[in-house]
């Protein structure tokens, strides 16, 4: 408990809270009524994107009213007796004891918390590794215990890494998790003792303070003006006011209406007060939105047990197969499909080639043709890239609690972001300030909304200077002195730059708040933080303003929600007159002003005015009289007031937001702005930071904005026929929310969505990519999300879709290098076919261990190099990928065909330029031109000399062909020899080119180095590599490396030419929706 670290000004995510809805005793004054109070809807009714789910409102009566009436509709009495408590001396320690046995302790719990076995479930269920153990299971049912032990090592290495990565994913976010109060204060055995929050059960007495978290649902039962903050909840952007003495008769009022209740993880944002527990740990709200996230959406009460059972039998398929995910888990899913039915399909040839007689060597031959197909290493690669992809992320502030959305965050088309805290900071300032007699202030480039000296204040006299030009002064204006004297009085917030403790000033009624930036501290309500920072910015701080008028205070009348207002009267000794102080909302001050009709309509439209510029409005009134002519009821003080002006105040964004929104605009991704504010402070901040357009009219910005009730009471069918979503959703609420999510995916299009209450929860899971805030977002928020920001900064989302998309294209990079490897081997092995030896038995080209050695050695470290890739330079100038083409593009799959059968060729050229050739006579062996030997695929004998010293000159042009390839798909269109022309040129670019990846040089050099061992060590050579030691042969090797580059830079220049593949940058690119 205690008080919180950050000043936040929350969001709302509902329509405001409205009305008390049968209240029997108590109901306050104000705008709540009754009629007013069927327009606020419960969060349950709100939470419905799962489908199939069951709604929350069946779940909460289920669990509350099965067995008791609901805790708001009785009084303190009756739940006493009902929960065999007392309010004065709380429960027994010992009876407290028995019921925590009994309920268990006090907490939400995670969706299913750590699970070492299913993270490790996750490594095997995808297609490529079932493949690879049906080939390991194959190996070894022939006895050929070399290749299936590499094919074991290979998937362990796979699983190893994948479970490391996503086990420390899980761990980092299971550190950020702080939903519960650690420790309370109960009433225990007539004794005030603190636990923690884990130990309270059904029937303790809570005492709570300002600044506490409440730890679990309490019925009130006696309070002084406490509020609590509910945003997480209910979405309600404003403190609600508590009434201890109100009983409701309908079981069924909003959670924001159920004034004499306290919910589990809200904060006390002012006053004190205590309650009784009537619910805890998965039984309060917050835990019955945690229980319905670990629901399975796919399955409801009412589906047969068969059909239940096939629905599971089908998902548990998919998900072995890796079906279900992120566009790039389903698309290489699919491949990998691909690729062993292919495989199967080359083993049919090579059968059908011996004629059906199927030996163990025909069948070892299969095999290798088999394994030459699978991209082995490419789930350690993609795994490992991603993992360094991961911590690049984190040093963004962006940590990724699961691995595939590391590469879906960089496809999205939309990003659906909250307003507060994410592109705003989350902290409010005093914007404008407009004095009666005409003069305006303005605060410009604040970057810390609690240090005075940040950013500049403008001041303009409308009367002196009819143009409204601004000038800058030092000092503060006369006319504008009692102005800010009011500001800086009528105030409980503290604000200190941290040399010294703030002052006891603030009461033990104001909300509160700690938060330390650029070393000021501030404690308060954020509006009052606010005004009394913009009053320190002349040297008028509450304790100086005191000290110089010698001004005590007499009387303070706090604000209230039903009254919209706060008054403080200050005298001086010796002085027989007092000072009263009055801030409001104008609405409510205007009938207590002084004033002509005429004033008043003034103060109107310039409130108005302040407010369609996005900012909050407060009235600023002054009052002097005679002491003894002072009643003292509120109503005497707040008669008869002079106006002073009018203070204008907002959350100002994020300095970043706006550079970050145009990123996105340049990269075709649409930005939305889905906040429960205004409309006209949605609107305000939107064209800030450049989500509407500076250049957008009049129509066009009516049609980019829409309050969420005219978005949510159109159809489906309606919202589909919209030429464009909008840009800004006001007043939203969690389902609108999740009917924004619908419509982008039946446009075809791919979503982010941020959130940070509880009811954000359904929409960031039925989001592409849910986004949780690490600062002030919930635990189960956190824990819907596939991310989250540990900075709540929307720029940090833009750091992660680049980064993601350099993700992707580094994937299309290694995937390219490893499938021209794998089409330049099968098309060796299938013309290899026609290469017979004396017994009419087909001779490997390349051995099984030559095939995989050349897959998970050479390539593997030479795509993990190319995972590693920097960005390009114009990775955010592109429109987002084609998710229905999805990673193999047109290019790609062109790119890989020719590129393999180059490849291939030249391995085949190699080979056959050994055996049929006097290449053999240079040994001083006997001339055998086409002579294959026998037996060569199991063994060597002396008939094989030529075939070993073939294989040996294929592996080799095999192994150095790859190096060069790594370097080569650097970039798909331009030459090696001029590919960053941005950086380097002349006609040693190539040499800087090389060195710029320095994981991938150092891979191409070990790749070359460790050729020469794998072809000359004794014994390894021929018993495990079938090959033997070469001479004369580098010269083919060499050939056919230069032919291999001329090649492909031929078929480079031959894209640059036709452009094929060639993206032209500097024009707009188009938003998906």
């Amino acid at each position: 408990m205690g008080i919180e670290d950050q000043s936040v000004v929350e969001e709302s995510t509902e329509p405001p809270i409205c009305g008390f809805t049968n209240a029997t005793t108590g109901t306050p004054p104000g705008p709540r009524n009754q009629d007013t109070a069927t327009i606020a809807a419960p969060i349950a009714t709100r939470i419905t994107s799962l489908p199939n789910s069951t709604p929350l409102e069946k779940i909460a009566s289920s669990v509350t009213r099965e067995n008791h009436p609901e805790p708001h509709t009785l009084t303190v009495e009756d739940l006493e007796q009902l929960l065999e408590t007392d309010v004065k001396n709380g429960l027994d320690s010992g009876e407290a004891a028995r019921r925590l046995a009994q309920y268990g302790p006090n907490k939400v719990e995670g969706a299913h918390g750590l699970s070492a076995w299913k993270i490790l479930l996750r490594q095997v269920s995808n297609s490529l590794t079932m493949v690879l153990i049906l080939v390991m299971a194959l190996s070894f049912a022939i006895n050929d215990y070399i290749e299936g032990g590499v094919i074991a090592a290979v998937i362990l290495l796979n699983i190893v890494v994948g479970f490391v990565q996503d086990y420390r994913a899980e761990q980092t976010i299971q550190s950020l998790y702080a939903l519960s109060a650690p420790t309370c204060k109960v009433i225990r055995s007539e004794q005030i003792a603190t636990i923690k929050a884990e130990s309270v059960v059904k029937g303790d007495v809570v005492i709570l303070n300002v600044g506490d978290i409440v730890p679990a649902d309490l019925r009130l039962v006696n309070g002084l003006n406490l509020s609590t903050d509910e945003a997480l909840l209910t979405g309600e952007s404003l403190p609600i006011s508590k009434r201890p003495d109100v009983v409701l008769n309908d079981a069924d009022v909003p959670l924001g209406d159920r004034v004499n209740m306290l919910y589990s993880a809200s904060n006390i944002t002012r006053g004190r007060g205590r309650g009784i527990v009537v619910a805890t740990g998965m039984d309060t709200e917050v835990g019955k939105i945690a229980q319905l996230l670990r629901a399975n959406p796919s399955l409801d009460d009412d589906t047969p047990p068969l059909e239940a059972y096939w629905k599971r039998i089908k998902v548990n398929i998919r998900g072995i197969l890796g079906l279900d995910g992120t566009p790039l888990q389903v698309k290489l899913s699919k491949f990998a499909l691909i690729l062993f039915a292919f495989a199967i399909l080359l083993a049919v040839i090579v059968f059908s080639a011996s004629l059906w007689n199927i030996d163990d060597e025909v069948l070892i031959y299969g095999i290798c043709v088999g394994v030459a197909v699978i991209p082995e290493s490419l789930i350690a690669v993609l795994t490992i890239s991603m993992a360094v992809g991961t911590k690049a992320m984190a040093k963004g502030n962006v940590i990724v609690r699961k691995l595939s959305a590391l590469e879906a965050v960089g496809g999205v088309t939309n990003i659906c972001s909250d307003k507060t805290g994410t592109l705003t900071q989350g902290k409010m300032i005093t914007r404008k300030v407009w004095l009666r007699n005409g003069s305006t202030a303005t605060v410009e480039a604040c970057t810390h909304p609690f240090d005075p000296s940040s950013g500049k204040v403008t001041w303009s006299d409308q009367e002196s200077e009819p143009h409204g030009e601004l000038k800058s002064i030092s000092r503060l204006p006369s006319t504008a002195k009692k102005f800010i004297e009011c500001l800086s009085l009528c105030n409980n917030a503290t604000v200190a730059d941290g040399k010294s403790a703030p002052n006891d000033d603030a009461a033990e009624t104001s909300t509160t708040s700690t938060v330390a930036i650029s070393n000021w501290t501030a404690v308060g309500e954020p509006t009052e933080i606010a005004l009394q920072v913009f009053a320190m910015r002349f040297g008028m701080s509450k304790a100086t303003v005191s000290q110089v008028n010698d001004a005590t205070l007499l009387a303070e009348h706090p604000f209230d929600s039903s009254c919209k207002r706060m008054t403080v009267v200050y005298s001086s000794p010796g002085s027989d007159s007092v000072s009263i102080y009055t801030k409001g909302a104008l609405e409510v001050m205007l009938p207590l002003l002084d004033a002509s009709d005429d004033v008043k309509a003034e103060f109107t439209a310039k409130a108005e005015s302040l407010a369609a510029e996005g900012l909050r409005v407060l009235c600023v009134a002054y009052r002097a009289v005679d002491r003894a002519a002072l009643a003292d009821t509120r109503e005497a003080a707040e008669s008869n007031l002079t106006p002073l002006g009018l203070a204008g105040l907002y959350d100002p964004p994020r300095l970043e937001t706006a550079g970050a929104v145009q990123k996105c605009k340049v990269a075709g991704i649409s930005v939305h702005m889905l906040t429960g504010d205004h409309i006209k402070t949605a609107t305000a901040i939107a064209r800030e930071v450049g989500i509407l357009s500076s250049d957008m009219t009049t129509a066009e910005t009516a049609h980019a904005t829409m309050p969420a009730a005219a978005f949510d009471a159109l159809t489906d069918t309606q919202i589909d026929e919209m030429e464009k979503l909008p840009l800004v959703l006001a007043r939203c609420s969690p389902s609108t929310k999740v009917r924004m999510v619908e419509a982008i995916h039946r446009r075809g299009a791919f979503c982010v969505m941020t959130g940070d209450g509880v009811n954000d929860s359904p929409a960031l899971k039925k989001a592409d990519v849910g986004i949780a805030m690490g600062l002030n977002g919930s635990d189960v928020a956190k824990e819907a999300a596939d991310m989250v920001l540990a900075d709540d900064n929307f720029a940090s989302i833009v750091t992660a879709v680049e980064e993601g998309r350099r993700l992707f294209d580094n994937i299309q990079k290694f995937l390219l290098h490893l499938l021209v490897s794998n089409i330049a081997q099968v098309l060796l092995l299938l013309i290899g076919l026609a290469f017979k030896d004396r017994n009419g038995k087909s001779v490997f080209p390349l051995s099984p261990i030559e095939i995989l050695w050349a897959n998970l050695i050479t390539s593997s470290f030479l795509a993990l190099g190319l995972g590693l890739e920097e960005a390009q330079p114009d990775i955010m100038l592109r429109p987002p990928r084609n998710l229905r083409i999805g990673i193999f593009t047109n290019e790609i799959i062109i790119d890989k065909m020719a590129y393999g059968i180059f490849m291939g060729s030249l391995c085949i050229a190699a080979f056959t330029s050994v055996i049929y050739s006097t290449i053999p006579a240079l040994y001083g062996g006997p001339q055998r031109y086409g002579a294959l030997g026998y037996d060569c695929n199991n063994e060597y004998n002396p008939s094989c000399d030529n075939v070993y010293r073939a294989r040996a000159t294929t592996y080799a042009t095999l192994s150095f062909l790859l190096l060069v390839t790594a370097w080569e798909v650097k970039h798909f269109t331009r030459s090696l020899f001029n590919m960053y022309p941005e950086l380097y040129s002349g006609p040693f670019s190539v040499f800087n080119t090389v060195w710029k990846n320095k994981f991938l040089f150092g891979a191409v050099v070990a790749g070359f180095a460790i050729t020469f061992p794998v072809i000359y060590l004794p014994v390894i050579d021929r018993t495990v590599f079938k090959h033997q030691a070469i001479g004369v042969e580098w010269a083919i090797v060499m050939g056919c490396v230069i032919a291999y580059m001329a090649l492909v830079e031929t078929w480079k220049a031959g894209k640059r030419r036709f452009r094929k593949g060639v993206i032209v940058y500097g024009l707009p690119a188009t938003s998906a929706v």
